[in-house]
């Protein structure tokens, strides 16, 4: 997942309509200013009058703050009910009500007719949001991303409640998602909380709160839907030579694992062949709450697996694969930051790269390597490293604690790293319910 830091996944989405922009000369609506040739140029002709060259100057266009601006928001509109007297100063954000309704469309700025979907998910860990457009069966485009930690579960292990820290760093995250989908005209938006919100003896609170100061009416799921919408998020990436999987979603409070048989029949749906599934209570922010996650110790660490392995051991439908599981065509598929993490350190990313990771095949040996490697780095190292940094410090290896127990489990001598998940499921639930690819399908129109 794109769960790295703050705009990891930038939008691909091309601009449309009337437009200005800043870069080596200057547009406006889509029109270039005449261009002055430079002094001193051979036959440029005599120079001009120095009051003349300042009037000139005082006719260019520039752009507020240096950014180009996006044809204007569609306002978002108070509560019902509160009024404010004209002229009123405007009260600030915390306690400013917001009501987001997306209207009904398929049209995005300036009338651009594009069938839009959005997807907002809140976890333990991170707040993502994704808008995209359809493109080919079973594939979007995004046109707008966004991703911030916001470490919502932080210290719910021990209190049993969400802080109120932990809380305000949410709802500032879900008021930038708020302003980007007002932005937006749309066909379809899902939002769904997960284990926080799940668990908190506030949870519900919290979701009030957010929809009072963000106007964002967020669904807390329950775990069979979020290990359903986990597998539909990464259908893509199981190809034809599979036999069976196990698919699994590493969070900041639960972790969703799927047993996925594709070796009988096969449908385009990939959740259709799910024949077990369990959602494990723990994280890797509850995880490094219990054990520590800026010190650790190979021993700290064993008793990290041993506590995951005694949780696997408890799920009755663990052995639904074992026909195919010692064969070539069966592997695990990760989709998670613990995942993204170990690969980017594999790759050795100066930077993260998502299209390097997303898909990317790891040996058993790779992986083993890549595990021993962080836990022999100091918390300093861990901080240093780029796929890493200080966000994920103390996180990281209590995911790979996760990971290693669910790779006891289900020996494979491959790992497919998905950097996908949750939203993505929804994007594709919601556009298969819609019909997008089977109208486009027969109108024969497949967008690049």
């Amino acid at each position: 997942m794109d769960d790295h830091e703050e705009g990891d996944a930038p939008p691909v989405a091309e601009c449309v309509g009337d437009h200005v922009s800043v870069g080596d000369g200057v547009t406006v609506n889509g029109r270039e200013p005449a261009l002055v040739p430079a002094a001193g140029f051979a036959g440029d002709g005599p120079r001009k009058p120095k009051r003349k060259r300042r009037r000139k100057r005082g006719r260019r266009v520039f752009v507020r703050d240096g950014e180009a601006r996006p044809a204007q928001q569609a306002p978002i509109a108070p509560e019902p009910g509160a009024k404010a007297p004209v002229g009123a100063p405007e009260e600030p954000r915390q306690t400013r009500a917001r009501a987001y309704a997306p209207p009904n469309g398929i049209n995005g700025f300036n009338g651009a007719s594009q069938t839009l979907y959005a997807a907002l998910d809140l976890g333990t860990n991170n707040c993502r949001l994704l808008v995209a457009t359809p493109g080919r069966p079973g594939r979007f485009r995004v046109v707008d991303a966004f991703s911030r930690i916001v470490r919502l579960g932080e210290g719910l292990t021990a209190s049993g409640r969400l802080s109120q820290p932990a809380m305000d760093r949410a709802v500032d995250a879900l008021a930038v998602c708020a302003e980007k989908l007002a932005g937006w005209r749309l066909s379809g938006v899902r939002m769904i909380a997960t284990e926080a919100c799940r668990s908190a003896e506030n949870g519900g609170h919290f979701l009030d709160r957010v929809r009072r100061e963000t106007g964002l009416a967020l669904e807390m799921i329950d775990r069979r839907t979020e290990a359903r919408l986990a597998v539909s998020g990464c259908s893509s990436l199981v190809t034809r030579e599979t036999d069976g999987l196990v698919l699994f979603d590493i969070g900041g409070g639960s972790s969703e694992i799927a047993l996925i048989d594709l070796s009988r029949h096969r449908t385009p749906r990939l959740a259709d062949h799910i024949v077990s599934w369990t959602s494990l209570p723990v994280g890797v922010v509850s995880l490094a709450e219990r054990f520590g996650g800026r010190v650790v110790t190979p021993e700290s660490f064993e008793a990290m697996v041993e506590e995951v392995t005694i949780m696997l051991s408890r799920f009755d439908g663990g052995g639904r694969l074992a026909h195919i599981a010692s064969t070539a065509r069966f592997h695990l598929l990760g989709t998670s930051g613990t995942v993204t993490t170990l690969a980017g350190v594999h790759l050795g990313l100066k930077r993260y790269d998502r299209r390097r990771v997303d898909g990317l095949w790891m040996e058993r040996d790779s992986v083993d390597r890549m595990i021993g490697t962080i836990l022999g780095w100091s918390f300093d190292e861990r901080k240093a490293n780029p796929c890493i940094g200080s966000e994920r410090a103390d996180l990281v290896l209590a995911g790979c604690a996760i990971l290693e127990a669910i790779r006891r489990h289900w020996p494979a001598e491959r790992l497919r790293v998905a950097d996908r998940g949750l939203r993505e499921g929804m994007l594709s639930e919601m556009m298969a319910r819609d019909g997008v690819w089977r109208r486009r399908k027969r109108a024969g129109a497949w967008p690049a």
